[in-house]
């Protein structure tokens, strides 16, 4: 049993990574003819490329310059290893690139690239050349839709796919149906009923082969719907009842041709060429239409900017993420002097801002564990917040103020989140540690107050004894301190004796009560936490 296709938001993400993977490629160098591209389509046997490379590998120890006889002679060798990864050609078929490439430092780096494609890719290809040779993945890029046509007329109906420039006819179909005439004198009115209802049962069969043709695993399989015809059969299918819903909202454009069959398919792919181009464009501006449309409603279940974004994700508020395809931000992962992992987000100016990579605390350059693109990590992470990701251009006028106004991220969230609530929780103060218990200055006795406790219990003296009354009695027993936010100043804080555990979950309690607070206000009553 063969695996269910994936649906249209990986496969645009695949899309997004063949086009990343594309353009490192286009910008790769080498000398001599030292990289391999090499393309085998579905179908084909692993056995005879792996004869194809056997020769060549002959051929190349021929070569007169040792340096670039070695390095092509490596190159074939490491296809070879490559290949023997696989025991017959994927279904998609199979893309290989080896080599060496020439670093921006001007160092040699050897590569090695094999993945089969997120679609069929039918062409042959074997190069040695100084660059590798993508155009036959950029085609494939430019195909990576399919569309439904149905050319449909008084003699017959022609069902067929397009995609790119591959054009495949599914069905089709003749069909004898009866003239209009003036015969038939008393009888007119009967022929004039049967001809209606052999045309109405002509519409019902087209619609049940169009659902059979276009329709897998109850999902229509095209990206839209083109139907085409010389008389009114077209027009009475789109506005039948007998048309599937699913189908009848694919429907993109309804033309006119001046043939049937194969000839009114041709000119139907002519006369909607434009709108084809357009379909991909069309859905983008809705997508940002709808995230523009929940600003401007003021909702609040939308966010912008990458650390909103980040703290949506978290959240598991995020439920669709807008990201702008060629956002230029680099994903960090260090390690600070206390051995704790810190994330930080960088775009191109940033990156010469040392301090953003200096240990707050003791000023000293972090560690780096691992920094990457952050696109490539979210494509792979999107699914462990629960969210869907959506890549967009800013060739569109939406997509361009999208880019351009909002950073190039962005997400549609399932709830409303306050942000700048969330934020101030960020800023809870933490405990003193013994270093901060011996500074010389001490709060201020207005501000904070404590009342120490005995071993048996209840309090020494029975009254409020000041900060620094306690830090001059005499006694082994030293009190914990809370730093108390500036919003609670105006609390008296009493501390007890109890261990450190303890005061940290009470502390937890209270942030947790506080979260909930903030987030569910409209929905529940916030209870105050006590241990």
């Amino acid at each position: 049993m063969s695996a269910p296709p994936p649906n249209e938001a990986e496969k645009n993400i695949e899309i997004w990574k063949v086009k990343k993977l594309i353009k490192r490629l286009e910008s790769a160098r080498g000398n001599g003819t030292s990289m391999i591209s090499l393309i085998i389509p579905p179908k084909d046997q692993i056995s005879r490329a792996a004869k194809m490379l056997a020769e060549e590998y002959g051929t190349a120890s021929n070569i007169k310059s040792r340096v670039n006889r070695l390095s092509v002679l490596s190159a074939i060798t490491s296809t070879q290893q490559r290949l023997k990864l696989y025991n017959k050609v994927p279904p998609n078929g199979l893309v290989v690139y080896c080599g060496e490439i020439i670093t921006s430092e001007g160092k040699e780096r050897k590569i090695n690239i094999d993945f089969e494609p997120f679609k069929p890719i039918n062409t042959s290809l074997y190069l040695c050349d100084n660059k590798f040779h993508t155009e036959a993945l950029s085609e494939l890029l430019e195909a990576d839709q399919k569309f439904g046509f149905i050319v449909m007329d008084g003699n017959g109906t022609l069902f067929g796919t397009l995609s790119g420039n591959t054009r495949e006819i599914l069905q089709r179909l003749s069909v004898d149906l009866p003239k209009k005439h003036g015969r038939g004198g008393q009888s007119a009115l009967r022929f004039s009923r049967l001809r209606e209802e052999k045309r109405h049962n002509y519409v019902r069969k087209i619609a049940e082969l169009a659902v059979q043709n276009y329709i897998t695993n109850d999902k229509p399989n095209v990206a839209g719907l083109v139907l085409a015809g010389s008389a009114d059969f077209k027009n009475d299918l789109n506005q039948s009842d007998l048309f599937d819903g699913r189908l009848q909202s694919k429907v993109i454009k309804v033309v006119d041709v001046s043939y049937g069959g194969e000839n009114g398919f041709n000119q139907a792919i002519e006369l909607a060429g434009e709108t084809l181009s357009n379909v991909k464009f069309v859905q983008e501006k809705k997508l940002i239409g709808q995230y523009f449309q929940e600003i401007s409603q003021d909702t609040g279940r939308v966010c912008y900017g990458i650390e909103d974004t980040l703290k949506a994700m978290e959240l598991g508020a995020a439920e669709i993420l807008i990201v702008h395809e060629n956002l230029e931000i680099t994903r960090w992962v260090m390690k600070n002097a206390a051995g704790n992992q810190v994330i930080i987000h960088t775009n191109k100016l940033q990156e010469s801002q040392k301090d953003l990579f200096q240990d707050k605390e003791t000023g000293l350059d972090m560690e780096v564990i691992e920094s990457g693109s952050f696109l490539e990590w979210l494509a792979e992470a999107y699914k462990d917040f629960g969210a869907n990701l959506e890549f967009v251009s800013d060739r569109s006028g939406e997509g361009n103020q999208f880019v351009k106004g909002f950073g190039g991220i962005g997400a549609i969230l399932r709830y409303k989140v306050n942000f700048e609530q969330l934020a101030d929780l960020s800023d809870d103060d933490e405990f003193y540690d013994e270093s901060e218990d011996e500074r010389p200055e001490a709060p201020a006795a207005s501000l904070l107050t404590a009342r120490p406790v005995d071993h048996a219990g209840g309090s020494r003296g029975g009254t409020k004894a000041s900060v620094k009354d306690n830090q001059k009695r005499p006694g082994p027993r030293s009190l914990k301190l809370l730093r108390v936010s500036s919003k609670l100043q105006g609390t008296h804080t009493e501390v007890t004796s109890v261990s450190k555990m303890k005061m940290r979950f009470k502390l937890q309690f209270e942030r947790l009560g506080a979260v909930i607070c903030n987030v569910w206000s409209s929905t529940a009553a916030c209870t105050a936490y006590s241990m």
